[in-house]
């Protein structure tokens, strides 16, 4: 599986990013407690600057791993988030 992972981790930062969703998808189909799918979603979801999908994603693989590095991430894209909103009151 790892080697999957792997594979996916290269369409996404080749930018091939719906073909790495085709593959994330068909993972969690075949076994939807891989945190690890979760959080790659989330990376293709951040890649497309769509933050509430990926923190969804994010938030769902620290569910079934506290532990994963999808914590993080998802802390990141609330930072962005966080910040994006504070400076548009200052326009």
């Amino acid at each position: 599986m790892e080697e999957r992972y792997n594979h996916i981790r290269t369409l996404i930062s080749e930018e091939k990013l719906e073909q790495a969703m085709k593959e994330i998808e068909e993972i969690i189909k075949m076994d939807s407690s891989q945190d690890q799918a979760y959080y790659l979603k989330g990376n293709v979801f951040r890649k497309q600057q769509d933050w509430k999908n990926a923190i969804n994603s994010y938030t769902h693989a620290v569910e079934l791993n506290p532990n994963s590095p999808a914590a993080d991430a998802r802390d990141m894209c609330i930072e962005i988030l966080n910040f994006f909103n504070t400076d548009m009151y200052n326009h």
